[in-house]
C-alpha cells in the first residue's frame, strides 16, 4: 500500500486470477458564490452572461468518478488553474439503475456536486445527454432500456423517445426545483442534449435527422432559461449551438452553423484514455496549449473545455469495454486529484494571458494574414485594445517573422500571444510553469501471506441445479443484464474413445472479451480479445475426456460493455459456437445441445466481499504464493494515519476486481 504524495481505506477483498484502483479524500477552502441570477444568451462571438460576453475556460470532471470528499479540493484547484466552468455529464444508468427507481446518493449526488461548484464561484455546463459515451458502460444508458419492447436507440423511435424525454425532464425539473439554472441564481449556464450523434446518424436513414430535430425541440421546450448545445452535430437546429470535440478543433471544426452562434469547444482531449494492453499515450503540455490558442485565434473561439481536467476512477464495473479503472490520469488534475505539473501551471498561464486580452477577443475586429510558408498572424483589435496570435506550424524550424515592424522568433510548432499586438505574454512552446513528479511512500506492505486468506471460486458442473437451461447458446448480456461480467455455459458431453487414440479438440468461438474453459472442473485453456482487435475470439485447445459423460464449463467474461456505435441494442456478445473434433470423426457441433447457465460467480452472488457476508465462504489459510486462478483473497489492514491519498499497488496480481469495505474500486488486468 502506498501513500501517494499524500483516501483512507480499511479492509480489502480481491478476486484474483486477475490492475489498479484507488480512492481519495480531500478538502478545499476559499469560496465565493455564483448566485446573482440573470440572463444567459449568446451571439456570434460568445456566450452572453448577464448581458456580458464571456471568454470561458472549462474543465470536465465527473462526480461519479471521484468521491464527495474530493469534490471541494478538485473544484478549488480547477479554479486556481484559471477555470470559469466545471463541465459534467449526467449518468442515466447510475441514477435510474432500475426503471422508475432513482439514486442520487453518495458519489451520485448531482445536486451536491453542482452546489459545491456554485459555492466556489464557478459556472456549470451540464451535459444531460442522456447518451454520453464517456468510456462509460453502455454509453450511460441503463441496461433495462435494452429490454423495452420494440425499442431502437437514438432514432425516431417512440419507445426510446418516450424514455429519453422522461429522464431528461426528470433532470431538468430537479435542477429547476433546486434553483440551479443561472436565471434562478444557480451556476448552470448551458446544457447539452445528445452527444456526437453525427457520427452514427447515417445508420438511421431518414430517422436520424427527424430524431435530431425532435431532440432539439424537446430540449428547448423544457424552458431552462439557458442555451442548449449539441456536440459534433453540424446541422444542430436553431437555437441549438453546434460545438466541436477533438484534439485540434482549431483545424477540424467547420465552425458554427449560423453567424449568430459562437464557436465552442466542448471536449479538448488532454490525453488518451488508457485501455488494457496499450501503453498510455500522454499528450504534451505544449500541444494542449497550442491547440487552445489556435482555436481561439482561427475560429474566434470563446469557450474551451478540457476533457478531462480531472479523470478520476472508474469505480465498480462502470468502465466501458477494455477501458482501465484509472481514467485520464495525465489530466491537469490526476486520478487522485493531485496537480499534474507542468500541464496545470502552463494552462493556467495561458488562461491568464487570454483573459488579459478578452476585450479585444470578444469585441475586436478580426483579421489574419500570412507571415511565411507555415506562419500566420491572427489579430483582434478594437479602437483601444489589440491582441495578436503569431502561429508557426513548422515542427522543426525556428523562423524569425516581422509583425508590425517588430521582429519575433517563433519556436517550432508554437503560438505566441501578443498583448497590445506588441508584447509577448505567452508562448505555447515555452513552459515556464513549475515541473513536478508524483511520488509514493510505502506505508504498509501486504506481502505477508499469513495475513491473507483465500476462497476458491467453485466451477459449476451440475446441470440439474441450473436455474436457466436451453437447447441453444444464449447471448451474454441478455442473460446477465450487465449486472455481472460473468456468464457460465455448461454442457454435458458423452465421450466414446476411438481405437486410434487421437486427440480431442475443443473449439469455442465467442464475441465476449475473455473465455475460460474447464473440463470436469479442470482448467483447459483461455483466450482473450483486445480493444482494437476483431470482435470474435477463438479458443482451440486439446482436452482430456473420461469415457462416458463429461462436463464442459465455459466462462464468458465481459470487460465492460460497449459505450458507442449505432444500434447498441442489437449488439451481440458471448459464446456463439462450440464444437468438438475427435480425431478424424465428423465435427460434433454442440450449439443445440442442452446448455445450463449460471449468471455471475458464486462469490458475487453471496457478496463474500462484504464483512457481513464474508462468512458464507470457507476461507482457508495461504501456505504459498502459487498462482491459483479463480480465487478470492482477503486481508485487513489498519487505516493509514492522516488524510493523504492512499493507493493499492496490485502489480503482482493478474486479472480481477478489488473491493474495500464492500465497495468495488474497479477491475484490474495487470497480466494482459
Amino acid at each position: 500500500m502506498f501513500r501517494v504524495d499524500a483516501a483512507v481505506t480499511v479492509a480489502l477483498m480481491v478476486l484474483a486470477a486477475w490492475c489498479t484502483a484507488s480512492s481519495a479524500a480531500a478538502a478545499g477552502n476559499g469560496r465565493r458564490r455564483v448566485g446573482e441570477g440573470g440572463e444567459v444568451t449568446y451571439d456570434g462571438r460568445a456566450l452572453v452572461v448577464n448581458g456580458t460576453r464571456r471568454m470561458l475556460f472549462s474543465g470536465e470532471m465527473h462526480y461519479t468518478r471521484s468521491t464527495p470528499e474530493m469534490w471541494p479540493k478538485l473544484i478549488a484547484n480547477a479554479k486556481k488553474g484559471g477555470l470559469d466552468v466545471i463541465q459534467t455529464y449526467v449518468f442515466w444508468n447510475v441514477h435510474e439503475p432500475v426503471q422508475g427507481q432513482y439514486n442520487f446518493q453518495g458519489r451520485y449526488d448531482l445536486v451536491k456536486f453542482i452546489r459545491e461548484i456554485q459555492t466556489q464561484g464557478l459556472y456549470v455546463s451540464l451535459r444531460i445527454g442522456p447518451f454520453i459515451e464517456a468510456e462509460w458502460k453502455y454509453g450511460g444508458f441503463p441496461f433495462w432500456l435494452h429490454d423495452v419492447p420494440n425499442i431502437t436507440f437514438r432514432t425516431d423511435n417512440e419507445p426510446f423517445k418516450q424514455h429519453m424525454q422522461r429522464f431528461v425532464t426528470q433532470i431538468v425539473n430537479m435542477m429547476k426545483h433546486e434553483g440551479l439554472y443561472y436565471p434562478q441564481g444557480g451556476p448552470i449556464i448551458i446544457s447539452q442534449i445528445e452527444n456526437e450523434y453525427q457520427m452514427v446518424e447515417p445508420a438511421f436513414g431518414s430517422g436520424g435527422p427527424r430524431y435530431v430535430r425532435w431532440a432539439a425541440e424537446m430540449a428547448v421546450g423544457l424552458q431552462t432559461g439557458v442555451p442548449w448545445m449539441m456536440c459534433k452535430q453540424n446541422d444542430a437546429p436553431d437555437p441549438i449551438i453546434n460545438t466541436c470535440n477533438g484534439l485540434i478543433c482549431g483545424e477540424t471544426f467547420v465552425g458554427p452553423n449560423s453567424p449568430t452562434k459562437p464557436a465552442l469547444w466542448t471536449e479538448n482531449w488532454t490525453t488518451r484514455y488508457p485501455i488494457y494492453g496499450n501503453d498510455t499515450k500522454l499528450r504534451s503540455t505544449e500541444d494542449i496549449a497550442f491547440a487552445v490558442a489556435l482555436f481561439i485565434a482561427r475560429k474566434k473561439g470563446s469557450f474551451v473545455s478540457y476533457y478531462m481536467y480531472h479523470g478520476g476512477t472508474n469505480f465498480g464495473r462502470f468502465a466501458s469495454s477494455y477501458v482501465t479503472t484509472s481514467y485520464y490520469d495525465g489530466a491537469p488534475l490526476d486520478e487522485y486529484g493531485l496537480i499534474w505539473r507542468p500541464t496545470w501551471g502552463h494552462l493556467r498561464e495561458l488562461h491568464a494571458a487570454v483573459k488579459l486580452s478578452s476585450e479585444a477577443l470578444l469585441f475586436g475586429r478580426y483579421s489574419n494574414f500570412s507571415l511565411g510558408p507555415e506562419q500566420e498572424a491572427h489579430i483582434f483589435e478594437t479602437e483601444l485594445k489589440c491582441v495578436a496570435f503569431l502561429v508557426n506550424f513548422d515542427k522543426h524550424q525556428t523562423p524569425t517573422v516581422v509583425f508590425r515592424n517588430i521582429y519575433f522568433q517563433l519556436a517550432p510548432k508554437s503560438i505566441s500571444v501578443l498583448s497590445e499586438c506588441r508584447t509577448v505574454v505567452f508562448e505555447t512552446a515555452r513552459v515556464n510553469a513549475q515541473y513536478g513528479s508524483r511520488t509514493a511512500e510505502v506505508v504498509e506492505s501486504l506481502n505477508d501471506i499469513h495475513t491473507w486468506k483465500a476462497f476458491k471460486e467453485p466451477i459449476p458442473e451440475d446441470i440439474s441445479k441450473a436455474v436457466y437451461t436451453g437447447n441453444q447458446l444464449f447471448e451474454h448480456l441478455s442473460m446477465t443484464k450487465d449486472e455481472t461480467d460473468y456468464l457460465w455455459y455448461i454442457v454435458s458431453y458423452e465421450y466414446i474413445p476411438s481405437d486410434d487414440g487421437q486427440l480431442v479438440l475443443l473449439n469455442v468461438e465467442s464475441r465476449a472479451h475473455v473465455l475460460h474453459a474447464f473440463v470436469n472442473t479442470e482448467y483447459a485453456g483461455s483466450v482473450h480479445g483486445s480493444h482494437d482487435g476483431p470482435g470474435n475470439i477463438i479458443l482451440n485447445t486439446n482436452i482430456s475426456l473420461n469415457e462416458g459423460q463429461n462436463t464442459i464449463s465455459l466462462l464468458s467474461v465481459m470487460v465492460g460493455s460497449p459505450d458507442s456505435g449505432a444500434h447498441m441494442e442489437r449488439r451481440s456478445f458471448g459464446i456463439h459456437k462450440v464444437s468438438i473434433q475427435q480425431g478424424q470423426q465428423p465435427l460434433h457441433l454442440l450449439n443445440n445441445e442442452l446448455w445450463a447457465y449460471q449468471v455471475g460467480l458464486y462469490g458475487e452472488a453471496n457478496r463474500i466481499y462484504t464483512q457481513e457476508e464474508s462468512s458464507s465462504a470457507e476461507w482457508t489459510e495461504i501456505n504459498n504464493l502459487t498462482y491459483h486462478p479463480f480465487t478470492w483473497y482477503k486481508t485487513t489492514f489498519a487505516t493509514p494515519v492522516g488524510n493523504d491519498v492512499v493507493a493499492l499497488n496490485l502489480t503482482s496480481m493478474g486479472k480481477g476486481e478489488v473491493w474495500v469495505n464492500g465497495e468495488s474500486l474497479g477491475r484490474y488486468w495487470v497480466s494482459f
